[in-house]
């Protein structure tokens, strides 16, 4: 799957996280008032925007590690450090995704609303354990190519 995807939805988040935010200041500026919305679609936007770059680091293998114990191990204990950080990856991505999902049924069940707009906070909750399951699935994907660049 080509990476434009998460490219294209983290720069769209990032342009409209932007614009929300630049067209607040200009009103607050000329007019002392803010816009009621822009909390709430800002949060969403950044969890949006956050998720998508997390995916695109996975699949580039480009996420954060810390590699002063690897660098010194032979090429089996490399391969067992990141075994070790890809189950820890799917752990707590898993855990993301799972209780995300039961939060998101929750606010479906109970109606709850955003405290901002009144909008049903589950159309904002249930893109976390998508997203979650997108960065999971890219993390299993560079791991796959890892494996088979190894063989």
């Amino acid at each position: 799957m080509p990476l434009r995807l998460e490219e294209a939805l983290g720069a769209l988040a990032m342009a409209l996280l932007c614009a929300i935010s630049f067209a607040n200041v200009l009103v607050r500026y000329l007019t002392s008032v803010s816009f009621a919305f822009t909390e709430e679609y800002s949060v969403f936007l950044l969890v949006v925007m956050t998720f998508a770059g997390a995916a695109l680091a996975f699949a580039t293998d480009g996420h954060v590690r810390i590699t002063v114990l690897e660098n010194r191990l032979k090429p089996a204990g490399r391969l067992l450090c990141r075994l070790l950080a890809l189950a820890a990856t799917s752990t707590v991505l898993g855990l993301v995704i799972w209780y995300g999902a039961l939060l998101a049924l929750d606010q479906w069940e109970f109606e709850e609303t955003s405290p901002g707009l009144g909008y049903p906070q589950w159309l904002y909750t249930m893109w976390l354990p998508v997203l979650a399951a997108l960065c999971l699935l890219r993390a299993w994907g560079a791991a796959w190519r890892g494996l088979r660049r190894r063989r």
